[in-house]
């Protein structure tokens, strides 16, 4: 059934929205995929914060070229949908590894964009080894920590020292006038 002219307007103009809000996109193909899978994909996604669309492959091109990104055309060939990081990309790819293992034969990563950049397959399973915004905010947050309390451990340690001192002064008063 043919897409009206509006409808394919419609469609370029929402890819756009989601393009100009996101950091990155990975390009999965799916196969034999149920309602229920992709269902579950999208709850998946949603709670990392990314989403997840079954593109037109042509009408996602022109999307993309509108936006400035590049267009991987080896990657949009075939049934492909788009997971869009939405700020969390390394986040959005953990969740498509692990749906990958445990659907397999359902959906499969071809590879994206992110930073003006297209990558494949293999560089999919590398975003997913990094850490996710929620961790680096958690591995800076140690880092600040860290400092703070160990300088308020010298200050409580030089605090006890000076009133150790002025103990054993107060102490060493006392003994000579008695």
């Amino acid at each position: 059934m043919a897409i009206t002219r509006e409808r394919k307007e419609e469609l370029v103009s929402l890819y756009g929205e989601r393009l100009a809000n996101t950091d990155g996109i990975i390009i999965a193909e799916y196969s034999l995929m149920s309602v229920a899978n992709v269902n579950e994909l999208r709850k998946r996604l949603r709670e990392v914060g990314a989403t997840y669309a079954v593109t037109k492959n042509t009408l996602f091109a022109i999307a993309l070229r509108e936006q400035g990104w590049p267009v991987p055309d080896e990657l949009l060939v075939g049934p492909v949908g788009i997971v869009f990081g939405n700020g969390n990309l390394p986040a959005a790819a953990k969740v498509v590894q692990k749906f990958v293992t445990d659907f397999p034969n359902n959906l499969s990563a071809k590879g994206g964009i992110i930073s003006g950049e297209s990558f494949n397959a293999a560089q999919v399973e590398a975003i997913a080894n990094l850490p996710t915004m929620d961790e680096i905010r958690a591995q800076l947050a140690g880092l600040l920590v860290t400092p703070a309390s160990q300088i308020a451990g010298l200050l409580q340690s030089a605090t006890s020292q000076v009133v150790n001192v002025i103990q054993a002064y107060l102490d060493e008063q006392e003994k000579g006038a008695a």
